[in-house]
């Protein structure tokens, strides 16, 4: 078995920098090859895709990106999402479906995500879970070596070989029988991947990704009987999704695969996407299998989007839960509008880690079942979860509503989502300790990520980058809109300053003299991010630059 040791200090005295060329120039590799493993992960085969993808679709994912600022802007100047009238015929045509699902794909009750770390991924894998998605995106911090390593587990994970020691206790992690069906999920289209250029410029994330696991695990995946599965993160239109649609066609075809060979599942986790999910499902029509509703990213860009627009102000994202109105109607029309399609509807994530403290224990257990029954009630296929001991607490509670099944495409929930329901303002609390709360947790998780670990256990929940996304949204918002808090005082830069610095310091004190710790930093970046008068459309871009 492949047994590959994490020491950094090894790694470290075995780097050299090399600077690679394709023979076709376009493409340059400038991050260090520091493993004969990842030299194999990029040998010329593998980068000579990578640089047709981008010869073919890079221009048309930057006219993409173009044409996602240009909408922001009408939503910055007053004007609401809504249904595009170009495309109701799509809606209103009652006779179109999704290609059918293959069976690996049809039993979606439990799903695990977490990072792309070797012993986490097999701890996932032997889960218990149907499915695991392996998250290059916001579970992860993406070092180039995180990347890298990442594209090395997951050829190792498609092959059955991999397999771990963990060097501080010895213990040795390997696949166990029936692991889990894996699902990559790729960086979004927004991000860029700054250790290999093409044309001189860093490459599209999303490309490198997509096509290193592509080239390196079809034929593996194609002898153990199964496609090559993605989860596509953070689309906002039909043309979005059209655009992966032409990226699968055009990698079956380079690659001499079956139409089908690749099947994606879109993580339904922006305000703009859900005025289009039937137009998403229609163009990607020969690939997609279902959605899922990635609500905390979703609660994030309900901010970003409307983040002007002084009627649609959040609360407390701490209080904001599936029981809103504008979150129940997104689940809904989820599921009324995948299932009308023959698409499966997965819901969200569960966020809640195990506790040694068995009342806190009996508490997570009950959030935990309150959360899947809603959603199972509601009518959804299956669930995700963050940690391995809640697997079996979800499935049990989808079990009793699925009655047998693995699915329940067949139910339709009553009742209309529209627009005003997908936009309700929501009501809840504004106030202190919400927002030392947020501060809390978005310093922890920022710092843990310019570190270069992107999936973090804080205050009983497993953390991603969601977390701080939607912390310095919600604090941004209130400040620009010179919000009151509950008390009555208003909620100022000066107040916010004093509340992150003070907070700061007893984190600080709580983890002791540590060196290697990065909370000014941290500190500093989520201050600008949280006050910039132009708002980031995502932390990640800026703290990229930031990592080391």
């Amino acid at each position: 078995m492949h047994d590959i040791q994490s020491n950094p200090e090894h790694q470290q005295k075995q780097r050299q920098t090399h600077r690679l060329n394709t023979t076709a120039s376009r493409l340059e590799v400038i991050g260090s090859l520091f493993s004969d493993e990842a030299k194999m992960i990029l040998d010329e085969k593998a980068l000579a895709f990578l640089e047709a993808l981008c010869v073919n679709f890079a221009d048309d994912l930057y006219a993409l990106l173009n044409t996602r600022k240009a909408k922001q802007a009408e939503y910055d100047s007053g004007s609401l999402p809504d249904f595009r009238a170009d495309t109701k015929h799509i809606r209103d045509d009652p006779n179109w479906r999704v290609d059918t699902v293959p069976n690996a794909l049809l039993d979606r009750r439990v799903e695990i995500t977490g990072p792309i770390d070797r012993k986490m991924v097999i701890n996932a894998l032997n889960s218990g879970a149907n499915v695991f998605m392996c998250c290059f995106e916001d579970a992860t911090s993406p070092t180039w070596e995180n990347m890298i390593n990442g594209q090395i587990n997951m050829r190792d994970a498609n092959t059955g070989t991999i397999a771990f020691t963990d060097p501080k206790n010895g213990k040795h992690y390997q696949l166990a029988d029936s692991p889990a069906t894996l699902i990559h999920r790729p960086r979004g289209l927004h991000l860029e991947e700054a250790h290999i250029l093409f044309d001189g410029k860093a490459m599209p994330a999303s490309l490198m990704d997509f096509g290193l696991y592509f080239f390196h695990n079809h034929q593996s995946r194609k002898e153990s009987g199964q496609g090559v599965y993605f989860y596509l993160p953070k689309l906002e239109s039909m043309e979005e999704a059209a655009w992966w649609e032409s990226i699968f066609d055009f990698t079956e075809d380079y690659f001499g695969a079956e139409t089908g060979t690749i099947r994606a599942t879109v993580l339904l986790e922006t305000l703009p996407a859900v005025f289009q999910m039937d137009e998403m499902l229609y163009a990607m029509r020969k690939h997609i299998v279902g959605m899922n509703c990635g609500r905390w990213d979703y609660i994030f860009s309900y901010i970003k989007t409307l983040k002007n627009h002084t009627d649609r102000i959040l609360p407390d994202r701490h209080a904001i839960g599936m029981d809103q109105p504008f979150l129940e109607a997104y689940s809904k029309r989820l599921i009324q509008t995948c299932h009308r399609r023959g698409a499966l509807a997965i819901g969200g994530m569960s966020a809640f880690i195990p506790s040694k403290d068995p009342a806190e224990m009996a508490s997570v257990t009950q959030k935990v079942i309150a959360d899947k029954r809603r959603e199972a009630t509601n009518g959804h296929d299956g669930t995700w979860v963050a940690h391995p001991h809640l697997v079996s607490l979800a499935r049990e509670v989808f079990d009793e509503y699925l009655n047998g099944s693995t699915h329940q495409r067949h139910f339709i929930p009553d009742g209309t989502y529209g627009k005003d329901l997908l936009l309700q303002p929501s009501k809840g609390p504004k106030d202190e300790q919400g927002v030392r709360k947020n501060i809390r947790i978005a310093v922890l998780y920022m710092e843990s990520w310019l570190r270069g670990i992107g999936c973090v256990p804080i205050y009983g929940l497993m953390e991603d980058a969601a977390t701080a996304e939607i912390s310095r949204a919600n604090i941004w918002q209130w400040l620009k809109h010179q919000v009151s808090l509950d008390d009555d005082r208003p909620f100022t830069t000066e107040i916010f300053r004093t509340w992150l610095d003070q907070e700061v310091n007893e984190i600080k004190a709580s983890v002791g003299h540590d060196q290697s710790r990065k909370f000014d930093h941290a500190s500093a970046l989520f201050f600008a991010l949280s006050t910039n008068t132009q708002f980031a459309d995502f932390l990640t871009i800026p703290c990229y630059a930031e990592l080391e």
